[in-house]
């Protein structure tokens, strides 16, 4: 679960062609006032879960396309989540417009069963618009890795103090498929060589497997202590997209952590109990609805 704040980094001379570039068979061609729905299918470890968005397409002041969604269903469990006037409320803005740089919304007082469903449908959106920023996908096998020098955060500020992590898009063009009108995009989500992270603990930085750790996170429980813990976590991401239109129709995300969590009696993450290994699976799947 993250919010991806994409740096300048993306506008490096080396991610541009010399000239202008062919069409994009994985182009997204907006049409202001175009509405779309999305139903998400996840199980987080034990947790089982819907949840539906519905978004319509505007254009910006600056003259960029966004889709703005907002929720209007959940079922946890396989039972309904009512939802509260805050999350009735509740925007998310997204885009495959190139000219836009994405930016997460502050996930401050929203339901925290909403966290993963609004950080998972960005990452689906951002990891698509890598492939519209980069003009060099044509043709299957096309290929680029992007060193992402930022960490991302799912923090809320009340109950995940802190929640970060580090990767890097290790980007495909799959496949394309002319009598379907689609193409698969896939996005391997790597841990990078060197991770950008600030460890709260000098415990959190001792690599929990063959890689820097580049997961971190901490909440606070009920009683005022602190769960906290740090890992290796990796995620691939599989696209269907459009080629008459570009969007999204379908794509699925299988996401582990491996991790040391402690349970801490104080801030400073000084007094802890011994470290429990841990595994976190989660596997989400969206769907463009008729």
């Amino acid at each position: 679960m993250r919010i991806f704040p994409l740096a300048a980094f993306l506008l490096a001379p080396t991610l541009l062609a010399a000239q202008t570039p062919p069409p994009s068979p994985i182009a997204r061609h907006y049409t202001e006032g175009e509405t779309l729905r999305y139903r998400m299918t996840a199980v987080n470890d034990a947790w089982h879960y819907t949840a539906d968005a519905t978004g319509v397409v505007k254009k910006t002041s600056d003259g960029s396309w966004i889709e703005e969604f907002r929720w209007i269903g959940m079922t946890s469990g396989a039972q309904p989540v009512a939802l509260s006037p805050a999350m009735l409320d509740f925007r998310v803005l997204l885009s495959l417009d190139p000219s836009h740089t994405p930016s997460g919304p502050s996930l401050a007082g929203i339901d925290p069963r909403f966290v993963g469903p609004v950080t998972d449908l960005m990452t689906f959106y951002v990891d698509d618009w890598l492939f519209q920023k980069i003009p060099i996908f044509h043709q299957p096998g096309d290929h680029f890795y992007v060193p992402n020098p930022t960490p991302s955060s799912w923090a809320d500020g009340t109950r995940v103090l802190t929640g970060s992590d580090a990767v890097d898009f290790d980007l495909r063009l799959q496949s394309i498929d002319p009598a379907a009108h689609t193409a698969v995009l896939v996005v391997h989500h790597v841990p990078p060589p060197k991770s950008a992270l600030k460890y709260p603990a000098a415990w959190m930085e001792t690599p929990i497997a063959d890689t820097p750790n580049n997961w971190i996170e901490i909440t606070k429980t009920q009683d005022g202590k602190f769960q906290a813990g740090s890992g290796k976590e990796t995620f691939d991401v599989t696209l269907t997209v459009s080629t008459a239109a570009g969007r999204i129709l379908s794509a699925a995300m299988d996401n582990s952590v491996v991790l040391s969590r402690r349970t801490c009696d104080d801030a400073a993450l000084t007094q802890c109990t011994a470290p429990q290994p841990q595994t976190i699976h989660r596997h989400v799947e969206i769907e463009l609805q008729p």
